[in-house]
């Protein structure tokens, strides 16, 4: 089965927590110290794997989860950083944020690796605090979370060529005629259901990848029929073969189906009309079919001069070689959509002047403080990060915490919002008391 979109859940792997230990060592008097830190989580890494065409395996497995790091260990010893999560994904794929719709990521060639979800960093053992002021900190961290996220994964097929048209045009038969794929054919409307791939060789050693795309139908880039389910495959192709059906026996004029696909093309991404595009005239076994094509190159001719015509029988296969050649000879200079849209990528990146600074994890600044009733909501990013790495069970750490609480001015606002003695503040999952002490004010653990 043919899988082409898929919703999976990721999540870096958690930080390992810091230790609190201290030397005992015989003959070692005043030791100090002596807690190392964790190890940082894993990454969860997506790479491309040729070997794989379709996102069959995300149907099964939908939970991706790196390891932790190992906590710190005593003698200074920091824990073991945990190895990546590589999750291997065919060529094409494309990496969706699910929640903002942001692209993640483009994976295209054999080997590309992209961090999807990463690893929390190691809480710092109690070796780290050691200062002129506090020689023997019985203080560590615990390990940050590791990043947690939805992506949408849609496979955008890597072929050089695509097949494009109506319906029943005969692009299945001619894709089972050119190359050894056996697609499903049908004497009805949408026997393709998903796209299937072939490797044409010419005998010259030239080869390509032929696509045969479900058929599409008017409206199909608003969703009608198959859709965006499968225009998305058109854009990684490049070289269009658009078949017509040159017979008219369902009652469709050739020229018509031409110009109603192009405009579904262009409606759906406006750069597939700079595509190379070569027209393959279906079907010329069959009676008018003749007449049909005179009609069709006279009214191509006025609105499209630089595009070719070739009359072929997917049945008898007339005229099917000197298409296949000239549709080398096109691929030849055609540009790669992947590659192109990488650098407009860069040049978008440098055109923003994307300026790289150094990351403060420690900053607790920006806050905001809000009423739920009686109780003080303070919400923020960064204090509620350091709200977790906090290791309450140690009462230097809880006085550490306040510290910095009332150093960047949080017991300050509360009080100014209306925060009293015995009140009770909320950050993120706990829930703390407010007291008052002379000119100082101190967040303690609600017990």
């Amino acid at each position: 089965m043919f899988v082409d979109k898929a919703k999976i859940y990721v999540k870096g792997g958690d930080g390992g927590d810091g230790l609190v230990a201290f030397r005992r060592e015989l003959y070692v008097p005043e030791g100090g110290p002596a807690g190392g830190d964790g190890g940082d989580g894993g990454d969860v890494v997506f790479q491309v794997d040729e070997g794989l065409r379709t996102l069959m395996d995300f149907r099964y497995q939908k939970h991706f989860k790196a390891t932790r790091g190992e906590k710190g260990r005593n003698k200074s010893q920091h824990g073991a950083n945990a190895d990546d999560m590589i999750v291997r994904v065919p060529p094409g794929t494309v990496v969706f944020d699910d929640d903002t719709g942001e692209m993640v990521a483009d994976l295209t060639q054999h080997g590309q690796a992209v961090i999807i979800a990463k690893g929390g960093r190691g809480g710092r053992g109690n070796t780290r605090f050691k200062s002129s002021v506090n020689t023997a900190p019985a203080i560590a961290e615990n390990g940050e979370e590791g990043q947690e996220r939805w992506v949408t994964l849609e496979l955008k097929v890597m072929a050089d060529v695509g097949l494009v048209g109506f319906p029943s045009v005969g692009k299945s038969t001619l894709l089972s005629v050119v190359s050894g794929a056996r697609p499903k054919i049908g004497a009805y409307h949408f026997t393709t259901l998903t796209p299937n791939l072939g490797v044409v060789e010419l005998g010259d050693d030239r080869s390509f990848v032929m696509a045969d795309l479900p058929g599409l139908i008017e409206g199909a880039h608003a969703g009608v029929g198959l859709g965006h389910e499968f225009l998305r495959h058109v854009e990684r192709t490049r070289v269009i073969v658009h078949v017509v059906d040159m017979s008219g026996l369902e009652g469709r004029d050739p020229f018509d189906d031409w110009i109603k696909i192009n405009e579904e093309l262009k409606l759906y991404n406006l750069k597939l009309t700079e595509r190379p595009q070569i027209v393959a005239a279906n079907k010329m076994d069959m009676p008018e079919s003749e007449e049909n094509l005179v009609a069709f190159k006279a009214k191509l001719a006025e609105v499209r001069s630089d595009i070719e015509v070739y009359p072929i029988s997917s049945l008898t296969r007339a005229g099917v070689p000197e298409l296949l050649y000239k549709t080398a000879e096109v691929l030849a200079t055609a540009p790669d959509p992947a590659e192109l849209a990488a650098q407009e990528a860069r040049e978008a990146e440098e055109a923003e002047g994307v300026v790289y600074r150094l990351e403060h994890r420690e900053e607790v600044h920006d806050y905001t403080i809000s009423r739920d009733n009686e109780t003080f909501v303070v919400e923020g990013e960064s204090i509620e990060r350091l709200l977790r790495r906090t290791q309450f069970g140690s009462y230097e750490a809880v006085m550490r915490f306040a510290r910095i609480m009332r150093k960047i001015g949080l017991d300050a606002d509360l009080r100014k919002r209306g925060a009293k003695n015995g009140s009770i503040i909320r950050i993120g999952e706990f829930e703390f008391e407010f007291f008052e002490g002379g000119e100082q004010e101190y967040l303690y653990e609600d017990e």
